[in-house]
């Protein structure tokens, strides 16, 4: 059916949806039978008269309906006709109770996930093409990624203002097994490595799963406090310091280029490893200097692609100290992990080379921006800490709500956000909440969740809440 060619004169929708109306149309009539492939993208643009992206959505609007399918490589197929959905009775949930709400999870720190079918189709090519060469990349590789993966991690680092020769750069599988490798090569168990005192979980359960002693510094907007990290260092001889400067999870906050400056400074005067997670370093445009470009010599720097891409790119571009520090480094790394999937490391290199990774990273920035305001517009003024580009917001719980009371209030309509708990390295953990805002909840789901949050944060746990 390579000839298909439907006319679009006929309806008064925008033409994506005559597109996917028609081919739900021919299926019913018969013009149309499983099994027939579709013409390519662009072929049907320029035979129809309409451009790439309207064609691109409406095959993506087809395939949500479940009327034709994409095979990379091979083109898009016509499925068939979805099967009428049989009402069955279903047990109320406690959700129904609560109608402003959506069942909705803002629990996990992911970037917002892109919807725009022009870009989606972008990165399906890059797909496509990376699988033309599938069966090298079901080899083993050379460890630390090949030249052309170094080469693109070479280019995206530069947009953080770092130029590392090639052998101090090695590429991970994701910035765990980087973090877990690094911290593994600085400490033995017993050990004390420094950190916020309200840090990353990642970092808390590595540093449980070494047996290192991880103590948390105390902060101020700027991050921890220098005087505090100075006297650390005196007393407890820390084999390191483990830091997410920018858009710090939980908090949000970016430390200043001042204070990473008076920071780095203590670090090269005690002799202590920086360990930078940056993870979120590229989503600000106009970011402060990273670390390993105010003091290279003592930064471990880890640029992990999860928040800054999609959290399904397990891959980590890794800056070491010098060349020396890799070589324990990249033993570490090989024995854990042997080595990072050949097929994602392509595949992110050809997103670097061909601009989708930029195209990516710009919707990020720009959903992001959009939820925020969201946020901004829909809480209660001065009711919680953000960054206008971060994933999350940090909630100090107001008068007579405490953590678990608010938690178990959204858990009964199926909204989910963290404790925290989760990310309190020592003392008694403040009485705050992190919500999430991106991941693959639509913006109307989190305005819905919002508003509800919204509710709850305006009222008493006495009123807000409904016992049954």
């Amino acid at each position: 059916m390579s000839s298909w060619t439907p006319d679009l004169s006929a309806s008064d929708k925008p033409r994506y949806l005559a597109i996917a109306d028609i081919i739900a149309s021919d299926l019913k009539n018969g013009l149309l039978v499983p099994g027939d492939r579709l013409p390519p993208q662009r072929v049907l643009a320029r035979r129809v008269g309409v451009d790439f992206t309207t064609v691109a959505r409406g095959y993506a609007e087809a395939q949500k309906r479940g009327l034709i399918e994409s095979r990379v490589g091979q083109g898009t197929y016509v499925v068939g006709l979805p099967e009428p959905e049989r009402s069955a009775p279903q047990r109320p949930s406690v959700a129904s109770a609560f109608p402003r709400a959506q069942v909705v999870d803002l629990s996990m720190n992911l970037p917002p996930e892109p919807d725009d079918p022009a870009l989606i189709e972008r990165m399906r090519a890059g797909l496509e093409e990376v699988g033309r060469d599938l069966v090298s990349l079901l080899r083993y590789q050379g460890f630390g990624g090949a030249p052309a993966d170094k080469d693109a991690a070479s280019l995206w680092l530069g947009r953080r203002a770092l130029v590392p020769a090639q052998e101090r750069i090695f590429v991970s599988p994701g910035a765990h097994a980087a973090l877990l490798g690094i911290f593994g090569i600085l400490a033995k168990p017993g050990d004390v490595v420094l950190c916020e005192e309200i840090t990353y979980p990642g970092a808390r359960s590595i540093a449980a799963q070494l047996g290192l002693r991880l103590v948390g510094l105390p902060m101020d907007d700027d991050g921890i406090d220098p005087d505090a990290f100075a006297d650390a260092c005196a007393r407890l001889a820390p084999k390191g310091l483990y830091l997410n400067p920018t858009l710090q999870n939980p908090t949000t906050l970016t430390v200043p280029e001042s204070r990473r400056a008076e920071i780095a400074a203590i670090a090269r005067r005690c002799r202590v490893p920086i360990v930078e997670d940056d993870a979120y370093g590229f989503i600000p445009v106009h970011g402060p200097a990273p670390f390993a470009a105010i003091a290279p010599d003592i930064t471990w720097h880890v640029a992990g692609l999860a928040k800054c891409i999609g959290a399904g790119i397990r891959a980590a571009y890794v800056v070491a100290p010098d060349v020396r520090s890799g070589w324990p480094f990249a033993a570490a790394l090989r024995a854990s992990s042997v080595m990072a999937s050949p097929l994602t490391l392509a595949l992110v290199t050809r997103w670097i080379e061909d601009g989708t990774a930029d195209a990516l990273l710009r919707f990020i920035r720009m959903e992001a921006a959009a939820r925020q305001v969201l946020a901004a517009e829909i809480l209660p003024a001065a009711s919680f800490k953000a960054d206008p580009l971060s994933f999350n917001l940090w909630i100090p719980m107001p008068d007579g709500w405490t953590r678990s009371a608010f938690i178990g209030h959204l858990r009964m309509t199926g909204i989910g956000v963290v404790a925290s708990d989760a990310f309190t390295v020592n003392g008694n953990p403040p009485e705050a909440v992190r919500l999430c805002l991106g991941g693959p909840t639509p913006r109307a789901g989190i305005r819905h969740a919002l508003e509800y949050v919204a509710h709850a944060l305006t009222e008493s746990p006495t009123v807000a809440s409904i016992v049954l």
